[in-house]
């Protein structure tokens, strides 16, 4: 599978852009667990053009997490175009690797975005959504690609048309997640128009499906069922960055990875913790690590108290200690 001249080989795997999830510690440990391709937090528009710092800092990357994707998200036109371009150069604007790809947000469906038209709000203007596509595309040089879904509700899933149509001003790839705005992350994913989009004949760009993939024989059926290019995997990743060598692994030998033991997840947990630290400082960098470490060690007999320390605490040598209790208590 290609976007633009990137070449991400065959039944690649992506990790979702996510907010307050899918930060450079994050992106790093899913690239050396297998993911092919990671994606910024999305960064809103106006943000970048305001010179806002903190949109700025999420534009900073490094060579150990590409290829990447900078996604930007917003509804006015000239802001997306502005916040494009500097997301095109961003190696130069916030330091570090840049963007292999721009991708746009037209996916997420939480009311502060989707209600004001941005996220997948777009997908009640069909119209301006390809508008603002086509501005990004001619005014960048890397490759453009979006996120969308299915459509607003289940009376208006406009996806297979709308593929066609943001395909013909330029988009190199296309990814969907298999839900409607107004589901929310609600009820099961509905893959069967991602595939009426991937077999639809006029459509040559790859298609990216999105929703529910949480193991390895979810994707294999994703990929021989629908007969998607690639696989993006969302909150499945929480606290569960080896998924990627999960799916690999099951797709390459169709029989599941062995468990990773529980030193091994503390192992990976301290990676994380490290980097997190390194990157945030304390306590930030502590503190932002909290999703995920409550996740790491899901399905521990009488964990609950171990838990409660682990994600209340801002002091890392007491985390470091609960880290060391677990590997010695439960490995």
């Amino acid at each position: 599978m290609k976007i633009g001249n990137l070449d991400l080989g065959d039944k690649p795997l992506f990790l979702a852009p996510m907010e307050d999830v899918t930060d450079a510690s994050f992106r790093v440990l899913c690239r050396e667990q297998g993911a092919d391709m990671v994606y910024t937090e999305f960064i809103p528009s106006d943000g970048l053009i305001r010179d806002a710092a903190k949109a700025i800092a999420k534009m900073r990357t490094s060579p150990s997490e590409a290829p990447i994707g900078i996604q930007i998200y917003g509804h006015i036109p000239e802001s997306m175009v502005e916040a494009a371009k500097m997301a095109d150069k961003a190696s130069e604007i916030a330091g570090g690797h840049g963007a292999d790809v721009i991708d746009i947000n037209f996916g997420c469906p939480v009311t502060k975005i989707a209600g004001r038209g941005a996220g997948s709000g777009m997908m009640r203007y069909p119209d301006r959504m390809v508008a603002i596509t086509e501005a990004v595309v001619k005014a960048v040089d890397k490759p453009v690609t979006v996120k969308t879904r299915l459509g607003w509700d289940d009376d208006s899933k406009i996806i297979v048309e709308l593929a066609e149509r943001l395909q013909d001003v330029g988009i190199q790839a296309l990814t969907i997640h298999g839900r409607t705005r107004c589901q929310m992350y609600r009820g099961s994913a509905d893959w069967t128009l991602i595939g009426e989009v991937k077999n639809n004949p006029r459509m040559h760009i790859p298609i990216i499906g999105n929703g529910d993939i949480t193991d390895g024989p979810g994707a294999r059926e994703a990929f021989d069922r629908y007969g998607v290019d690639g696989i993006m995997v969302g909150r499945a990743s929480f606290g569960h960055p080896w998924i990627f060598r999960e799916i690999k692994h099951y797709l390459a030998t169709g029989e599941p990875m062995k468990e990773p033991s529980v030193r091994e997840k503390v192992e990976l947990a301290r990676r994380h913790l490290d980097l997190s630290v390194a990157l945030k400082g304390q306590p930030r960098g502590i503190y932002e690590m909290r999703r995920h470490l409550s996740c790491y060690f899901k399905g521990l007999p009488d964990f609950k108290p171990v838990r409660m320390k682990m994600v209340t605490t801002l002091d890392l040598d007491e985390l470091y200690g609960i880290l060391d209790y677990i590997c010695k208590q439960y490995d």
